[in-house]
């Protein structure tokens, strides 16, 4: 009998893809895993966020070779307050993660620049023609598309902006809405990854998926220029329109997009709904694939689908909390309710971006004086704002 090219093919180099394949080095160092990505690096070209809550001991040590800077304490700005919180955040470059990759990945275990054109529970076929034989597959290569789910868009263009002078920030701005709201929730990002170096993105929560990506250059270029910043030269950007989901017929869309093959990442659904934030539910499912007990393409199939499933199932309030940002609230005044979330108990916004929201703090963030007019609130959440069906989505990750 012919031995297998791979035990494990991970279709896709990007943040879902690549977090498989090194929880399945990590902890099964005997399979032969092959990671294929058609781009000639892995990650693409993103920043990605996360807070150290946001992880539990397992998924903190997986995720530690990519981090490329930590900080203690973030800054939020809203029209009424600016606040300072002492959560530890944590970001990783695409650079960053391909070089952990490939430093922790065996010789001959990545394979860039080679686009898969087909694949089943054992076999993946390549654009030259060949065809591996394998003894499982799963499907990371970002979504093309989210059939039979609704909702609306965070989208983005960010920036690594060199100074020429020294900045000034000590901590990131996760939020700065201070700036016009234009085309939705708007807020700007920026992170310091150095003293002359500053990762800036402009971000909307907005109706329609359409990014103009010089008219967002332009925009940035004026934030910078109001904060006193002498852009020197622009490093790296990233563009990005993500899927913000208010609701939908899960089973429908997995049986659209799965087609036999176990699939993780965006194109499995495995976001935070409201924040389309990835990586902790990307950490969380790599470390479950790496402790499987069957790890064969029909095994792989079934956990994912009980996975995704049970993450739907989760994610039902946050669909709830899409509803009423989208559906209650004016564009123009979709920040009103996020001015009101951050206003909240430190720890309660730590658990909502963990997924963990308990039922207090549903409680909490549900009750005192609403944001929006309740009876619109009302109407969002009972059916009676109709949201668009979510097309192409553009990458398979991004900072929220």
């Amino acid at each position: 009998m012919t031995a297998p090219d791979a035990d494990i093919a991970v279709l896709g180099g990007g943040l879902a893809g690549g977090l498989i394949a090194l929880a399945l080095q990590a902890r099964r160092p005997d399979l032969r895993v092959l990671l294929i990505e058609r781009d000639d690096r892995l990650g693409g070209n993103h920043v990605w966020s996360f807070f150290a809550t946001d992880l539990d001991a397992a998924g903190t040590a997986l995720v530690a070779p990519l981090i490329t800077a930590r900080w203690q304490g973030y800054t939020i700005r809203f029209p009424r307050y600016t606040r300072e919180l002492g959560s530890s955040y944590n970001s990783v470059t695409s650079e960053r993660f391909d070089a952990a990759l490939r430093a922790s990945l065996p010789e001959g275990a990545i394979l860039t620049g080679t686009e898969v054109t087909a694949a089943t529970p054992t076999s993946v076929t390549l654009a030259d023609g060949r065809v591996l034989a394998v003894g499982g597959v799963i499907d990371a290569r970002g979504a093309g598309t989210l059939p039979h789910l609704t909702g609306g868009w965070q989208k983005f263009v960010g920036q690594m902006i060199h100074t020429a002078r020294p900045h000034g920030l000590e901590r990131p701005v996760v939020m700065d809405a201070t700036v016009e709201q234009l085309d939705g929730y708007r807020f700007v990002y920026c992170l310091p990854f150095g003293p002359d170096r500053v990762f800036v993105e402009d971000t909307y929560y907005a109706d329609s998926p359409d990014l103009d990506v010089p008219l967002l250059r332009e925009r940035i270029a004026a934030y910078c220029a109001a904060a006193g910043w002498t852009v020197a030269a622009v490093g790296g950007e990233e563009t990005g329109v993500l899927p913000v989901v208010a609701g939908g017929d899960f089973a429908a869309f997995r049986a659209a997009v799965d087609e036999g093959v176990a699939q993780a990442g965006i194109r499995a659904g495995l976001f935070q709904p409201l924040t389309s934030y990835s990586l902790p539910d990307a950490v969380r499912f790599a470390l479950s694939v790496a402790a499987s007990g069957n790890l064969s393409g029909t095994g792989l199939l079934a956990a994912s689908r009980a996975w995704g499933e049970a993450h739907w199932r989760k994610g039902a309030f946050y669909r709830m909390l899409t509803a009423m940002l989208f559906g209650a609230a004016a564009p123009a005044d979709r920040y009103r309710v996020l001015q009101r979330f951050y206003g909240l108990d430190a720890k309660l916004i730590e658990r909502f971006y963990a997924g963990g929201t308990t039922m207090t703090d549903k409680l909490r963030i549900l009750t005192g004086k609403p944001p929006v007019p309740i009876s619109a609130a009302i109407r969002a959440i009972t059916g009676g704002v109709a949201f668009a069906p979510l097309g192409p989505v553009a990458t398979d990750g991004a900072p929220a």
